[in-house]
């Protein structure tokens, strides 16, 4: 199965990305997921289910300690139009 995961923190900071999001960046770049989008409103990834689930308990225990109040992310199940 493959999944693809979308995640935000907060708070916000327009002027300076806050170390929860550079933190969130890096638990994504360094995992070993395919499609990785970072931007300034959000980052998203693909992969297997297995890489996924794993990437996303390290991106909520990193991102928390790093001071994010709220982390949003979807996963999605991707079919084969969408890959």
């Amino acid at each position: 199965m493959r999944l693809r995961l979308e995640f935000t923190t907060e708070p916000f900071d327009l002027d300076e990305p806050p170390r929860h999001a550079v933190v969130g960046r890096e638990v994504l770049e360094a995992a070993e997921l395919e499609a990785v989008d970072v931007g300034p409103f959000g980052n998203s990834a693909e992969g297997g289910a297995e890489q996924v689930v794993a990437t996303v308990g390290d991106l909520l225990r990193r991102t928390l300690e790093a001071g994010a109040t709220r982390v949003s992310l979807q996963v999605n199940v991707l079919g084969e139009a969408d890959r």
